[in-house]
């Protein structure tokens, strides 16, 4: 395993940035697919509708045909919250990260860098309206290159976010995941997030919705600490 080194974003890092990025999350279609084929409407679809087909045609290849054309439809599907969420990124604060990131306080964006190659990132912005009491960080955009997973960046990657936290006095680092992120979800919860609540991802429409995980770090206080 070659050595890796993290550090703040800079602006010449911004190209292999996004390809880590868009790799990343397209990178989920594989599974959201999968995950979608258990679902019961997905079922009913696959084999309801090419059985209806040989039933009222009596033809065969129809119903074959009918069947590989829900299953192209079904991964065009699964791609889109993923196509359409990096295309809303790329206009918004992954088009400038310096600005989103590293020119607001409190926030900070990091990259681990192997063998001068950005190979993982992770990112943090405040929560605008935290409950009550709460101040709150939330983690964003935690990547990591395919082949330099299974060598401790991502761990490295959150501990310098919560590290981060700790120093600006936060309270509560916050994420939303996916369902079909189940590799982040064990990440984060062997790294003492709790899950708080699930939801639904807005990109992708009832019924086949696909389900997000909110989870929340809680950063023990100095008194705290000492009982």
């Amino acid at each position: 395993m070659a050595p890796y080194h993290i550090r703040k974003y800079q602006e010449q890092d911004h190209k292999r940035v996004l390809e880590l990025f868009i790799s990343g999350m397209e990178g989920n279609s594989p599974a959201t697919f999968r995950l979608m084929l258990m679902w019961p409407q997905s079922l009913l679809l696959l084999v309801g509708l090419p059985l209806a087909m040989l039933l009222f045609s009596g033809s065969w290849l129809l119903a074959i045909v009918c069947c590989f054309t829900l299953l192209l439809l079904l991964w065009l599907y699964a791609r889109y919250p993923w196509k359409t969420h990096v295309a809303k990124c790329l206009h918004t604060d992954m088009a400038d990260i310096t600005k989103h990131y590293l020119s607001t306080p409190g926030s900070c964006f990091w990259v681990a860098e192997c063998g001068g190659q950005v190979v993982g990132m992770v990112a943090a912005q405040p929560v605008r309206d935290p409950p009550l009491g709460k101040k709150q960080l939330e983690l964003f955009r935690l990547t990591v290159a395919l082949e330099h997973r299974g060598e401790g960046i991502a761990k490295a990657l959150v501990r310098t976010l919560l590290q981060f936290a700790r120093d600006q006095a936060y309270n509560e680092v916050v994420l939303v995941t996916s369902v079909v992120q189940q590799g982040a979800q064990a990440l984060y919860q062997h790294m003492g997030f709790r899950k708080t609540h699930e939801g639904f991802w807005n990109l992708t429409p009832w019924p086949m919705a696909l389900g997000t995980i909110h989870l929340t770090y809680h950063i023990s206080s100095p008194q705290e600490e000492q009982l």
